[in-house]
């Protein structure tokens, strides 16, 4: 059995000896400051430079993610957790739009380019992947949105990126 599976189902640790379940709960500043962590909550198939600890997403794991619900409903609630980290929400059309906590994530998400942006790629491949490709679209839309209107300096090779991870996750 694959170890991210187990961790997804909540019957292992990652490697620091963190539960799924303790990462949802932790605070923004937490999710801010630790950088082990997002590998293992939105896994690729390619090793992380920043953390060789980190699973390999499989095709095995991918056929597990797409066949079984309640890995996708584990997904969401990592993605549900990352939008209100980034100060978004989800409306009840499934759009994506700028959350209650916006204004208080300004700061650390959105005003310069920063390592929550290379983690937005991440997320956008993973959830493309594995079976969340609508939570994916919706993401990717609020991020042009935001790309189009200069409401901050995303550069054109950070957008890149993320319109590559929505399609190529989908290739996969």
């Amino acid at each position: 059995m694959s170890r991210l599976l187990d961790f997804y189902r909540g019957r292992a640790t990652d490697n620091e000896g963190r539960w799924l379940r303790d990462l949802w709960d932790w605070d923004d500043d937490a999710l801010e400051s630790v950088h082990d962590f997002i590998q293992w909550l939105f896994p690729l198939p390619e090793p992380s430079q920043f953390n060789p600890n980190a699973p390999l997403l499989t095709p095995a794991d991918v056929a597990a993610f797409r066949a079984d619900a309640s890995l996708r409903a584990n997904l969401r609630r990592s993605f549900e957790r990352i939008l209100s980290f980034l100060g978004f929400a989800e409306r009840p059309d499934e759009s994506i739009a700028e959350g209650p906590n916006f204004a208080a994530r300004t700061a650390d998400v959105w005003c310069v380019p920063n390592h929550n942006w290379l983690r937005i790629t991440r997320i956008l491949r993973c959830l493309t992947l594995l079976g969340l490709e609508a939570e994916a679209r919706a993401l990717y839309a609020c991020l042009n949105g935001f790309y189009q209107s200069r409401k901050f300096p995303i550069p054109d090779s950070t957008f890149r990126y993320w319109s590559a991870a929505v399609r190529s996750g989908s290739d996969t």
